[in-house]
């Protein structure tokens, strides 16, 4: 992220949080210190997509998540892979295990089906449109 940003001559800052009381001091340094939007791509924080949806709304801040969960809870936009798919991967994995191949023969695979979700009525809340190329790419759009 950070070469993508230094490419587009913007500035990152990396808020880290563990707790749910550091969620909400992240947020809060978030509007303190005027950061235009907001990239949640933590799976740890998926067990508090509530939480930081709302703060998210709460605050006025644009972010964007790595999980379809976080837009089903009042999130913005998310873009990431799509977790049956990977399941999936998983299971197949497993099963091949189970039947005697060893882990270190199996070659590392990454994601290859992607989803991107949009939530309209968090885009206007939040006072922003939502380009229509974004929405003719998304797989979902909420309204």
């Amino acid at each position: 992220m950070q070469y993508g940003a230094n490419a587009k001559g913007l500035q990152l800052e990396i808020l880290k949080a563990g707790t749910e009381a550091e969620i909400d001091a992240a947020f809060a340094t978030a509007v303190q210190r005027h950061i235009g939007a907001v990239i949640v791509s933590d799976p740890l924080f998926d067990s508090r997509a509530r939480q930081v949806a709302a703060l998210a709304a709460l605050h006025a801040v644009p972010a964007i998540y790595i999980s379809r969960k976080y837009v089903s809870d009042g999130g913005l936009i998310s873009y990431g892979a799509i977790i049956t798919a990977q399941y999936h991967v998983v299971g197949i994995y497993a099963g091949k295990i189970l039947n005697g191949a060893k882990p270190a023969d199996l070659p590392v695979q990454q994601s290859t089906n992607f989803e991107l979700v949009v939530n309209l009525k968090t885009a206007k809340a939040l006072g922003l449109t939502v380009p229509p190329p974004i929405l003719a790419r998304a797989d979902e759009v909420i309204e």
